[in-house]
């Protein structure tokens, strides 16, 4: 066949399935482009495997171990414990290894060119630059367990995913991330306080704006955010950027185009954050993820913008009664795509190149992406997996008014990737991106100084180029 994951991704990307990306909207798969791929007769693999067959497409060998690194961040880690057990039912003789942590580049990185870990789950704050480890040859890629057999339901793997998930996990037209949760971004607040006050949770910026003096006048700070990980502050102002300038822009700037970060809309993009740091309306202080979170369920203030897997992440300390409702990034009156969501899969999954057992890492990415291993994934997580139908049985408002979001969201979702292209671009924009919600620049200062970085990498002729397409 002449499909690619890349075109997979493309396709996706230009439907209206985008809209049933959440919980129980997906969750019957379709006969995918390649399901005649997935062949379910039995072969022989190599000498050092085992037959292979359906159960067993990549011929994992009775007896073996794999070692399998989860990143333990906001999402846990009991839904691999979970996935290990949907694993073992089906291949008891094979041991699974299972470690957790929150430093995968240093633990991880120096084992890469020698023995590496089998299956690692790349992310976090600590984590190994993508590009890097694709531009090097560190991971392998996976394009065969795309069209593998799906774990336990019809078609292939690449059918069972949610869309977007294929293409966010591209790079130079081969599959090399597994992206294993389904992550919406957007502004949280407390549904309970708002029917108590009688607020109405704003839509567009003139709402806000209009809204924040009755919030301060509760003793409340209208906004908080992670002012420590400037990859925090970088969603929201890139999904205005987004939803302002249109999309086109956005692919502009990732393909480092001659003066995108200063296309009409960018800065009538980001002035209203600039706003929001003038007018005082963010909480004092420079917090991190957990202490913003903290914050906000505390109700030190109104809205925090942040991802799903904030209800998992703060789950011990959400206090009773407290309904944490997401709602979409506040747009303006006439910006060009009001109603795209900022919506990506992530969590991601590498096999190293110079894995000892590839063909068992291969195997337990199935299970981890099977019907019954994301289901535990969303009921322990609270949040989507990539698979389709993950959701279904999940009863959560929180994850309720993502899919809500999702539902009444435009045709396209808000990507950005120059960050997963270029290491320095990437480090750059987060240092901008806190600068601009201190106080500490101008919304036109933060165009001008990125457009410089941008050019910057543009015109190395040492950095490999990526191309976005779509």
């Amino acid at each position: 066949m002449s499909i690619t994951p890349e075109n997979l991704g493309d396709l996706s990307r230009r439907t209206l399935l985008r809209r049933a990306a959440a919980a129980g909207l997906l969750a019957t798969p379709a006969a995918g482009l390649l399901s005649a791929c997935a062949g379910s007769e039995p072969s022989k693999s190599d000498d050092t495997g085992a037959a292979k067959s359906k159960d067993n497409p990549f011929g994992v060998k009775d007896g073996s171990a794999v070692k399998v690194v989860i990143f333990n961040g906001g999402l846990g880690d009991q839904w691999a414990k979970e996935d290990k057990v949907v694993f073992n039912a089906k291949h008891p003789n094979i041991t699974v290894n299972m470690s957790s942590t929150q430093k995968i580049k240093t633990e991880e990185q120096p084992k890469m060119a020698t023995q590496p870990s089998d299956l690692v789950m790349n992310s976090g704050a600590d984590m190994m630059d993508r590009s890097t480890l694709i531009n090097e040859g560190a991971i392998e890629p996976l394009d065969d367990l795309l069209t593998a057999p799906a774990w336990d339901s019809e078609g292939t793997v690449a059918d069972s995913l949610l869309p977007g998930t294929v293409g966010d996990g591209t790079q130079n037209g081969k599959f090399y991330v597994v992206n294993v949760a389904y992550t919406v971004w957007g502004n949280w607040y407390n549904a309970a306080l708002f029917k108590k006050e009688g607020w109405q949770a704003p839509t567009t910026w003139d709402e806000f704006f209009a809204l924040a003096p009755k919030i301060k006048a509760k003793g409340m700070a209208p906004y908080v955010h992670d002012a420590v990980h400037g990859y925090y502050p970088r969603w929201g102002l890139m999904a205005s950027i987004w939803k302002t300038a249109g999309k086109q822009v956005v692919v502009d700037i990732d393909n480092l185009k001659e003066n995108a970060w200063k296309a009409d809309g960018v800065l009538k993009a980001l002035e209203p954050w600039e706003k929001l740091v003038k007018d005082r309306l963010l909480l004092p202080g420079k917090l991190d993820h957990t202490q913003s979170q903290q914050a906000w369920l505390d109700g030190k203030a109104a809205f925090i913008q942040v991802g799903t897997w904030l209800k998992n992440e703060m789950s011990a300390t959400i206090p009773p009664g407290f309904e944490l409702t997401l709602s979409d990034y506040w747009s303006n009156a006439d910006d060009k795509a009001p109603k795209d969501v900022f919506a990506a899969s992530g969590e991601g999954f590498v096999v190293p190149s110079k894995a000892p057992n590839k063909e068992a890492a291969k195997e337990f990415l199935r299970a981890i992406l099977s019907k019954a291993g994301s289901a535990k994934f969303a009921e322990l997580t609270k949040s989507l997996a990539s698979t389709k139908g993950s959701g279904d049985n999940v009863q959560d408002s929180a994850l309720a008014s993502a899919n809500t979001l999702m539902k009444n969201g435009g045709s396209e979702l808000i990507s950005v990737k120059f960050q997963d292209f270029y290491a320095d671009l990437d480090k750059e924009s987060q240092n901008l991106s806190e600068e601009l919600m201190a106080g500490r620049l101008t919304a036109q200062q933060f165009v001008d100084k990125m457009q410089a970085a941008a050019d910057k990498v543009a015109k190395d002729s040492s950095i490999k180029k990526q191309t976005r397409t779509a």
